[in-house]
């Protein structure tokens, strides 16, 4: 009678009191893995180490198959630090001392077949390998002992549970290949162990010749980044401190003439009365009677318009949605676009946003792309010779808006509401439940449109 699945002892065998997997390795490959791949199982129970077993088999047989390949190459290479990680995870949670010591063992036993056997010695007696090996050997048990850490192995975890905006995820992408790219330049191994707080002030310091023709605004985005990870990191204890804590690069203090500015009336008047497409007049209407943000204007759903109020999505360090009131002015805009369409319908599919659903572009990229071409063909500019952006663009809406509630009369509390600006103090900012949709409302039609020639 054949053995039950429980009690099957193929590829097992007993080590002290605990199971493992062992694999025979064919004859012909005995120089470079060994006679037989050993794995420990962490289990004294032969019926949960057939229910374990069998993944790990088909991983040492994977091992067996690649053997085939003479140099560690990038695919090999990879395909072992994998193998390491996940060795290294296994020994974490590991938590009897005998069973970690075992594991040791293990990875020590793995590391000595991928050195393969020595080809020689060197002039002083010491024992060589064939070339590559026997660092990719080193680099192997270091991983799987948890000495070093590829510094993005987390990097895509604490990607997916930062909850931040498009824009922000591509910083972090291009943060981490900066950093990345000078480690490889310096010769230093691109492991958390080795980014120490000496090479994170050696990195700020060669950043701008790393990237350069960026501004020392926009490098200290990335560092602020790289920051904001290796806090994370640190929270996990995947590293001793936050290396990159109190690091900036010296930033020139704008003059007032160089800060960006809102649009004068005189400049909100040639853009709504030039001859844009329809749905860039819309948008700059919305733009200009609610202080909302570009991207918060065309991720507008027809359901986000419901109840007299928009609904924005949240923005920067918004916690959640808001409602801004809608302005009477925007009433025929608002019927136009939401007639005949269902709730989920986009109130702008002119912008329908990236086709690559991995895109870290926002949707209205292509947007704020149109309003500049045509913001500079009504000749509304103000360009500063060496800056990337001018002194306006989409966002001077918003600042014209914020402006002309303040010079209305509107409290300041209230106006940081409708805009979704952090309200200040702790009246206002702790105790305070935000005012009224009435009061709210009142702020938006406090703001007017300047009158266009021929209108009173």
């Amino acid at each position: 009678m054949p053995a039950s699945s429980s009690t099957d002892p193929r590829f097992l065998e007993l080590h002290g009191s605990k199971w493992r997997v062992v694999v025979a390795v064919p004859k012909k490959l005995h120089a470079k893995l060994g006679t037989k791949l050993k794995r420990p199982l962490d289990t004294d129970s032969l019926s949960e180490a057939n229910r374990r077993k069998w993944d790990v088999v088909a991983e040492l047989k994977g091992i067996i198959e690649r053997a085939s390949e003479d140099a560690p190459g990038d695919g090999l290479k990879k395909r072992l630090l994998n193998e390491a990680v996940a060795l290294r995870r296994q020994r974490n949670s590991t938590l009897a001392a005998n069973d970690r010591e075992s594991l040791n063992d293990e990875i020590g036993h793995r590391a000595e077949q991928i050195a393969g056997r020595p080809t020689g010695e060197d002039e002083y007696g010491q024992v060589i390998y064939a070339p590559g090996k026997e660092v990719l050997a080193l680099e192997f048990a270091r991983v799987a002992r948890g000495e070093q850490t590829h510094i993005d192995e987390h990097h895509d975890l604490f990607m997916s549970t930062s909850g931040v905006k498009a824009r922000t995820r591509a910083d972090d992408e291009r943060a981490m290949a900066a950093l990345k790219e000078w480690l490889k330049q310096e010769g230093i191994p691109a492991y958390l162990q080795a980014v120490t707080k000496r090479e994170a002030v050696r990195f700020c310091d060669a950043l701008p010749t790393v990237k350069k023709g960026l501004t020392p605004t926009t490098l200290n985005k990335y560092v602020s980044r790289l920051s904001v990870y290796w806090s994370w990191l640190e929270n996990r204890h995947e590293v001793e401190g936050n290396v990159w804590k109190g690091r900036r690069l010296k930033e020139r203090p704008k003059t007032t003439d160089e800060k960006e500015r809102p649009f004068t009336d005189d400049e909100v008047k040639a853009l709504l009365k030039g001859e844009a497409t329809q749905q860039m007049h819309d948008v700059m209407r919305i733009g200009a009677l609610t202080g909302a943000r570009l991207d918060a204007i065309v991720c507008l759903r027809v359901k986000d318009c419901e109840g007299g109020a928009f609904t924005f999505k949240p923005q920067k360090k918004e916690p959640g949605p808001r409602k801004c009131p809608i302005h009477p002015a925007l009433k025929e805009i608002v019927e136009r676009r939401t007639a005949d369409k269902s709730p989920e319908d986009p109130v702008f599919p002119e912008w329908p946003g990236p086709k690559n659903p991995k895109s870290l572009r926002e949707r209205s990229f292509k947007t704020s792309n149109e309003f500049t071409a045509y913001r500079r063909s009504v000749g509304v500019e103000d360009d500063i010779a060496g800056r990337r952006r001018g002194l306006v663009n989409f966002h001077s809406f918003r600042r014209w808006f914020i402006t002309k509630a303040e010079q209305a009369g509107q409290p300041e509390s209230t106006i940081a509401t409708v805009v979704g600006h952090k309200r200040t103090g702790m009246t206002f900012g702790v105790y305070s439940g935000g005012p009224l949709l009435e009061q709210a409302r009142a702020c938006v039609e406090a703001v007017k449109l300047p009158a266009l020639d021929g209108e009173d």
